[in-house]
């Protein structure tokens, strides 16, 4: 009988090792997985490369994260903000090494990944300093850039609901780069707010199928300053 549902976080995340490449989904505050994030600082893994769209906010999730030391690399594409305080002082004195990707080239190339796509040509960061280093073309008349896909060992994502099975839907803008990030990996952990019964889910709504998870693992809702679920 297939049975993806993790009894915690810590048995969810069993198995991650030191110098893994982890896709950690969310876009700013909304739909980060801050309860696996948090769990993976408790299993220790370490020299981690980091692939998330921000580099984190204040001092929890995936600022935490780096805090704690526990990160080698970090790609995104938008690691500075009013409260980037710990990305920025790690980045300024060389203990974290950036990779700055565009928005649309991180999710692209994420999605490539997923889509056994060997590489592509892009045109954003044509003629900046981005694309030093990386082969051009000119294209119909129009020059681009050859990107490459991101693969990750394992993927950090945060769904709406969940079955046995790991099928997934998410809530709105929480979505963002779960469904790409959860095709990208070897292995996709996902936290749920509700598991349904094999069947319950709409088929037409379910956005990630279980093919694609490993394990899901259900946590309670948080009342958030920033939106969505609030007491």
């Amino acid at each position: 009988m297939i049975n993806k549902i993790a009894d915690s976080v810590a048995q969810a995340l069993q198995g991650i090792q030191d110098g893994a490449t982890v896709l950690i989904g969310g876009f700013g505050t909304a739909g980060i997985p801050g309860e696996l994030i948090d769990g993976l600082i408790e299993q220790g893994a370490r020299d981690l490369t980091v692939v998330n769209n921000n580099a984190g906010n204040g001092d929890a999730g995936l600022a935490a994260l780096l805090k704690a030391g526990r990160v080698r690399k970090i790609l995104c594409s938008f690691p500075r903000q009013a409260d980037s305080y710990v990305f920025d002082e790690l980045y300024r004195s060389g203990k974290l090494e950036l990779e700055l990707v565009p928005q649309g080239n991180l999710a692209e190339r994420l999605r490539a990944a997923g889509a056994g796509v060997g590489a592509f040509f892009c045109p954003t960061s044509f003629g900046t300093e981005l694309a030093n280093g990386k082969e051009t073309r000119e294209i119909n008349g129009r020059q681009y850039v050859l990107e490459y896909p991101i693969h990750g060992d394992v993927a950090l994502i945060k769904a709406e609901a969940g079955d046995r099975w790991g099928n997934l839907t998410y809530r709105k803008a929480a979505r963002n780069f779960g469904p790409v990030m959860a095709t990208a990996a070897k292995r996709t952990i996902a936290s749920v707010h509700e598991i349904a019964e094999l069947g319950a889910l709409d088929p037409e709504n379910i956005v990630t199928p279980g093919i694609f998870v490993s394990k899901i693992v259900k946590i309670e809702r948080v009342a958030t300053q920033a939106g969505g679920f609030k007491k």
